[in-house]
């Protein structure tokens, strides 16, 4: 899950990370009141969506007077920023975030992440920051530096010193960045979050460091244990199909295809979707109904592939091992029946009572394409689909 720029500072800022001063508006009235509220005569408004990429898609505006503040508000509020991590359909924006324009000699770039694959959290830094850390990494990756925390030891002061030293700070400055990194490293840990990170970490004329921008993802499965976090979720930063699919607890993926998929199992949905298009057609969606499914559950998904208008067939691919077949196909049979599905849809059972499921899909009266394998279904749905 993220959350917006101003509350991942204010995450930050409790932490013990020094941030610039803001406020948060939902009108053009409110943003020039609150303008007055910020230090400074400069402002700068940031539209609040969950993306990155904001001022190259002038989501990102200076003000010289509260007036332009509002202005700026004007022109953001109630419109859909598009930028190259949003699609074609942008993200809306509702609130702005008003903050004092702080003077910048040098900006660095810092963040946690949890390294899947070494089951730790990881720490990056670079001398170049406010750039995308991506191009760096793939233009220049000596100027990436990387460390690992065993999460045994936890952090140690060599990490610190590594990173430090590593963009080039020393003296007061790398006091203050060991601070920031102790605390960006214990609020990973603490709050189970999947991404802290600091783009740019700015160093005004002075010589104190602030975080100038935020990024924090929150890992789904730990917000049980973090209702404050919960609380942060934004559904209106959501793709519509996967906020509900959320809400009923089903793994859903929007994607850019005709062929919606149901299937069981992530790994049996991966091997769906790559088949599809190793047959030449596009999927959908990725949909993993899960072991526990019941037909309430598999009418539930058929609404969810059927709200996509793009789709225009339906592959139903189940691998009843948990799951009894006969009742996903009356699952199947209920759904289509209830939603009045006008499409195609080819459906594959296979495993527990598989027999007695394909038996009832022939007795239910319904178009259903009945498939033996997976090839097949997957050719058979292309060729409807097209």
């Amino acid at each position: 899950m993220y959350v917006h720029e101003f509350e991942a500072k204010a995450l930050l800022a409790e932490a013990g990370v020094p941030v610039p001063k803001g406020r948060v508006a939902a009108s053009p009235e409110e943003a020039r009141r609150l303008a007055a509220e910020v230090p400074g005569e400069r402002w700068v408004v940031k539209a609040q969506v969950h993306s990155g990429g904001r001022g190259k898609a002038g989501g990102v505006l200076l003000c010289d007077s509260p007036e332009a503040v509002g202005e700026a508000a004007e022109k953001l509020l109630g419109t859909r920023l598009v930028t190259n991590q949003t699609g074609a359909a942008g993200l809306p924006i509702h609130r702005i975030f008003i903050e004092e324009v702080r003077p910048i000699a040098a900006e660095y770039y810092l963040c946690a992440l949890i390294d899947r694959t070494r089951a730790r959290v990881t720490l990056i830094a670079s001398a170049s920051g406010g750039a995308d850390i991506e191009e760096v990494a793939h233009e220049a990756p000596e100027k990436i530096i990387t460390v690992e925390v065993h999460p045994a030891a936890g952090l140690q002061s060599y990490h610190l010193r590594t990173l430090g030293y590593g963009i080039g700070l020393e003296g007061n400055a790398l006091r203050q960045f060991s601070d920031m990194t102790r605390a960006l490293y214990s609020l990973a840990v603490e709050k189970d979050l999947l991404q802290v990170e600091i783009n740019p970490l700015a160093m005004d004329g002075e010589g104190n460091l602030m975080a100038l921008d935020a990024k924090i993802v929150v890992d789904d499965n730990a917000l049980a244990l973090h209702p404050d976090l919960a609380a942060l979720r934004d559904v209106a930063q959501e793709d519509p199909t996967e906020a509900k699919a959320r809400d009923l607890d089903l793994s859903y993926v929007t994607l850019d295809g005709s062929i919606g998929c149901m299937v069981n199992g992530a790994g049996l949905a991966m091997a769906t979707l790559d088949v599809i298009k190793l047959h030449g057609g596009q999927p959908a969606n990725f949909l993993d109904v899960g072991g526990g499914i019941t037909r309430e559950r598999v009418a539930a998904a058929f609404r969810l592939i059927l709200s996509e208008p793009r789709v225009k067939a339906i592959l139903v691919n189940i691998f009843g091992g948990i799951v009894r077949c006969d009742l996903i196909a009356e699952g199947v049979i209920e759904a289509a029946r209830e939603t009045g599905a006008g499409l195609p849809i080819v459906v594959r059972l296979e495993g527990t009572n598989a027999q007695e499921g394909r038996d009832l899909l022939a007795q239910s009266g319904l178009a259903l394409i009945p498939a033996a394998t997976l090839d097949e279904a997957a050719i058979k749905a292309v060729e409807v689909a097209q």
